[in-house]
């Protein structure tokens, strides 16, 4: 049976490789994100649907939900992947500027799509929220740690609520994932080496082992784990 997931920040890195996964099971996948022309190279290689439109903005979540009931009625998982770290992309700056900022880009874009999506889930259906190792170590003093780990209490709390319709609601912390945009002009050799040190399997992370790690989330063997964090990360928490 066909099903309908969608998949935010889907357009590049981690969000790619998720909606990817699903698309190679024959799912119907929606794509959502801010920058359309980025959105619709991705949706058009993996044969998705694109849906421009910036998460943190409620105005343009209602948009989306409205296009989405139009279009397919209702869907079946959630993938709540939008986010970033604006105190790597703008320097310093200010302190307030910074906090908001990453609450937008992490807190808003799980939060509003998610409760005005929730009535669309199937019975059965998932939701899967990216958060970060940074949201259990810290991120070294910076805003982007705590807003990832606000969204661990708000998903336990959704998955009480939504457990009843027989729908699982979990988190995936990723540790160090190359490929992707998160590092902007990406890592020093010096500082990769100090992270994937970190690690047990002595390797970086791949958006494909996220997107394996969420793909399983939403299979029926998945369907009894609900209000978990699945660390993804070679043992790196812990610290080594």
């Amino acid at each position: 049976m066909t099903r309908t997931i969608v998949v935010s920040g889907g357009g590049t890195g981690i969000g790619k490789a998720v909606a990817a996964r699903f698309a190679a099971d024959g799912d119907r996948v929606v794509v959502i994100g801010r920058r359309a022309d980025v959105l619709e190279r991705a949706a058009k290689e993996i044969g998705a649907v694109a849906l421009p439109a910036d998460l943190s903005e409620p105005a343009e979540v209602e948009r989306v939900r409205t296009e989405l009931a139009d279009r397919f009625g209702t869907i079946d998982v959630l993938v709540n992947n939008a986010g970033g770290n604006v105190e790597l992309d703008g320097g310093p700056g200010d302190l307030a500027r910074r906090w908001t900022g990453n609450f937008r880009a992490n807190v808003l874009t799980a939060v509003l799509p998610t409760e005005a999506f929730r009535d669309l889930l199937n019975p059965s259906g998932r939701i899967v929220f990216l958060s970060s190792i940074a949201a259990i170590r810290g991120s070294g003093g910076g805003s982007y740690g705590p807003m990832k780990a606000a969204l661990h209490p708000y998903a336990f709390d959704l998955a009480d609520a939504l457990g009843p319709r027989g729908i699982t609601v979990n988190v995936v912390a990723p540790g160090l994932i190359e490929d992707t945009e998160f590092f902007g002009g990406g890592l020093s050799d010096e500082r990769r080496a100090t992270l994937v040190a970190q690690t047990s399997t002595g390797r970086a992370g791949t958006p494909q082992d996220i997107a394996e790690t969420v793909h399983w989330l939403a299979s029926p063997g998945g369907g009894h784990v609900t209000a978990q964090v699945i660390q993804v990360n070679g043992g790196a928490e812990r610290g080594r």
